[in-house]
């Protein structure tokens, strides 16, 4: 349970940094930016395995995490307009 609640608490600060660091509005609130935190650092540990960069059941730095986190607000900021432009 504690393990849970701390993946809650580094995916919220990992996903706020990623929203701090991307220019102009992004879609979401509290809960999108926790998921964002948790998804960009599952990713960037997916990644950085499949480069090998990190081990197998080595999990991504924060840095790294960070990244993963931009990558998938950009995916999610264009999924969004493109569902908002579509419908106007």
């Amino acid at each position: 349970m504690l393990t849970f609640i701390w993946a809650i608490i580094i995916g919220f600060i990992i996903g706020a940094i990623a929203k701090l660091l991307m220019p102009g509005k992004q879609p979401g609130g509290f809960i999108v930016t926790i998921i964002l935190g948790i998804a960009g650092s599952s990713f960037a540990t997916w990644l950085g395995q499949a480069l090998n960069i990190y081990h197998s059941g080595e999990k991504a730095g924060f840095i790294f995490s960070v990244v993963g986190a931009l990558i998938i607000l950009y995916l999610y900021k264009k999924a969004v307009e493109t569902m908002y432009n579509s419908n106007q």
